[in-house]
């Protein structure tokens, strides 16, 4: 019976930065043997994998695209050379693949499929913004994107803070970047005076901001975040 290959979990980077800072030289040796991508988006994969040094022609090199438009039926097909066994490196548009990220269908059906899956180490925007935040890094969770409805966003927010107060629980979340002040209006405008609140922007970045203080003092403060990738992070 013939050995699948391997799924490698490939992290990119956040930001414009030194790659020897974020990335280890070992992802390199495994990314330049590679014949076979999963990636969000074609152009800025190759633009990612040129940067680190890959060197193959892309015209022989197999990309397959995962984002919002892939549909479940063609995921089946993407790890039919892993079957057989070529491997295949999956990678999110920045940051780890999975977290926030549609990889993790793929990571599914490996493990269904039982390929042996391999994450590399990397980046992630979410772990370096809690690591930074001071708040309880034992007991957290991370919610994505909060509703766009004004309302259900209001309730949502409330909720998040309560669960931080009663619990110390700390919560973690996300915008798409050209909403993020409207995002932060809305916190600064539900959450109670005393709840803290960090916001870790441009991650790994040459402008990288991570700064926690109480909702009382971040209203006295101006600071625009508008396309900025950024994570907010609230406990009691």
């Amino acid at each position: 019976m013939m050995k699948s290959g391997t799924v490698f979990l490939i992290p990119v980077f956040l930001s414009d930065t030194n790659q020897n800072e974020v990335f280890p030289s070992v992802n390199l040796e495994i990314i330049n043997v590679l014949d076979n991508f999963i990636v969000e988006d074609l152009r800025t994969a190759r633009r990612f994998l040129r940067k680190v040094g890959f060197d193959k022609d892309f015209d022989k090199v197999n990309f397959y695209l995962l984002n919002e438009h892939t549909e479940s039926s063609e995921i089946y097909t993407y790890l039919d050379k892993v079957k057989v066994g070529q491997n295949i490196g999956l990678m999110s548009e920045a940051g780890i693949p999975c977290v926030a990220d549609p990889g993790f269908e793929i990571v599914n059906l490996a493990h269904q499929l039982g390929i042996k899956v391999k994450p590399l180490i990397g980046p992630s925007s979410i772990l370096l913004a809690l690591m930074g935040s001071g708040f309880n890094g034992q007991q957290f969770v991370f919610h994505g994107y909060l509703p766009i409805d004004k309302h259900e966003r209001r309730k949502s927010i409330l909720n998040l803070e309560n669960i931080a107060r009663k619990n110390g629980q700390t919560q973690i979340f996300i915008e798409t970047p050209y909403r993020n002040n409207k995002l932060l209006t809305d916190i600064l405008t539900f959450c109670g005076d005393n709840t803290l609140l960090c916001i870790a922007t441009d991650i790994t970045g040459e402008n990288e901001f991570i700064k926690t203080k109480s909702i009382r003092d971040w209203r006295k403060v101006k600071i625009d975040l508008h396309k900025k990738p950024t994570v907010f992070l609230i406990n009691g």
